[in-house]
């Protein structure tokens, strides 16, 4: 009887545990057309912040790739948002900090992996990756949103759900860490 109250696009499923759950329609051709071109726009940013936060750029792909699979399963919220780059980047955060929870999240891979060429002192990149490493998850959240995704003290805060004063407070040490690591080495890097 209450499957007859649902709307015709969303279904009802129960899990084994008993849990209802909602699944809606999949998108239709006009919104997988939207989802493609968003898609192919914004994948080098995302990839990009992806590799920012973790450092590894096959968990970067996977992260991207997670991102991208839970926009598409929710295009109709994600499409009707105010920033939709803004909501991708916030989803792709939340993807890297669920990764992070996870116990497998410490697997190390043995060996040197590949990384692409960069065009600019590879050296001072691998420098400033380094010192962004060492700092902790939440810290580097914050520095990465800050200075290289160009979001506000404000639009930080509301990515990461905390006040305001913790993420000037936050920035204010975390630079003062990376100054301190990268003591020898900003004459290079920021010439």
């Amino acid at each position: 009887m209450l499957e007859l109250l649902d709307p015709p696009d969303i279904r009802v499923r129960t899990g084994r545990s008993g849990i209802r759950m909602r699944l809606t329609a999949p998108p239709g051709p006009a919104q997988r057309e939207q989802f493609a071109r968003f898609a192919q726009s914004w994948t080098p940013r995302l990839y990009s912040s992806a590799f920012q936060l973790c450092r590894d750029w096959h968990l970067a792909q996977d992260l991207t790739q997670t991102t991208l699979t839970k926009l598409f399963v929710n295009w109709s919220r994600a499409a009707s948002s105010d920033n939709l780059p803004a909501y991708a980047q916030k989803v792709l955060l939340r993807v890297y900090l669920d990764h992070r929870r996870r116990r497998s999240s410490s697997e190390a891979v043995p060996g040197r992996l590949r990384e692409p060429a960069y065009t600019m002192s590879p050296e001072l990149r691998l420098t400033m990756l380094d010192a962004l490493d060492q700092l902790p998850a939440r810290d580097r959240a914050i520095v990465l949103l800050r200075y290289f995704a160009d979001l506000s003290v404000e639009q930080v805060a509301a990515e990461l759900g905390v006040p305001v004063t913790v993420v000037k407070s936050q920035t204010r040490r975390s630079l003062m860490k990376l100054r301190e690591m990268l003591r020898g080495d900003r004459a290079a890097l920021f010439a």
